[in-house]
């Protein structure tokens, strides 16, 4: 099955400031790049304090979770950071690691990716303990998010069971991606998310992640998920965009004249 990709929709000027107010804080302000440094990293915090709010969160990797939380002191902003990426790998140890030492760093919320061998019952039951370890380490005050790479499940019905078992195993969000492979979050992987979220009764949260680089793009998403559940749940409780090109457009949004 080939997925879906969405058509974008430019809100029109004088929403636009509207439409960017509602989505700064539902984003996690996300640099994930093999290059970065900590001046980066002490770049896109200083951008996070826009002065019209802030992002829910900024998402970095695990190394630079002590810088980020240095730059964001008082802010409001909470750290997230990525595990077992983007690679997905099945070993419950190194994930399990990388979870403990970013939380003793000082992360706020955890996003790790499902392993990628999901073929047979034995792969499953690997993917469901490797979560299940993960879900203890955090406990209930970390945030767990947990990223299902849509595009390489392809199919509903795969997708659908990735959704089931990170959800059986208590996860606070769904992820559709890493960003880190060709084909990112859709609409149409976001709709059986949200499915799959009503369905085991709609205290999962969902992120999209990937591509999405404008308001259109993004107000997509939003309307789609205030369909399903009402504009009351979409809040960064349960609804977050992963995205760092976005953001350059809503602040322009937000501070452009009237």
């Amino acid at each position: 099955m080939t997925m879906a990709t969405e058509t974008e929709s430019t809100p029109a000027s004088g929403a636009r400031r509207t439409l960017a107010l509602r989505l700064l804080p539902l984003l996690d302000l996300t640099s994930l790049g093999e290059d970065d440094t900590s001046e980066t990293v002490e770049r896109l915090c200083a951008s996070a304090r826009t002065g019209h709010g802030v992002p829910a969160a900024v998402c970095v990797y695990p190394e630079h979770i002590t810088t980020a939380r240095r730059a964001l002191q008082d802010s409001g902003v909470r750290i997230a950071t990525v595990v077992n990426f983007p690679d997905g790998s099945s070993d419950r140890e190194r994930a399990s690691r990388e979870t403990r030492r970013s939380i003793a760093a000082g992360a706020d919320e955890i996003d790790l990716v499902l392993p990628r061998k999901l073929d047979t019952p034995a792969d499953r039951l690997a993917a469901q303990s490797l979560v299940a370890a993960c879900r203890e380490i955090c406990g209930s005050d970390i945030t767990l998010k947990l990223i299902l790479e849509t595009g390489l499940l392809q199919t509903p019905q795969r997708i659908r069971a990735a959704c089931d078992l990170g959800l059986a195993e208590g996860v606070d969000f769904l992820k559709t991606s890493t960003g880190k492979v060709a084909v990112n979050a859709t609409l149409e992987a976001s709709a059986i998310m949200l499915h799959a979220i009503a369905e085991h009764g709609g205290s999962c949260g969902i992120k999209v992640a990937g591509g999405i680089r404008t308001l259109g793009q993004a107000d997509a998403y939003l309307d789609q998920a205030t369909q399903k559940f009402g504009a009351s749940w979409v809040t960064a409780a349960h609804f977050r965009i992963g995205a760092s090109s976005l953001f350059g457009e809503l602040v322009a949004a937000i501070s452009a004249p009237s």
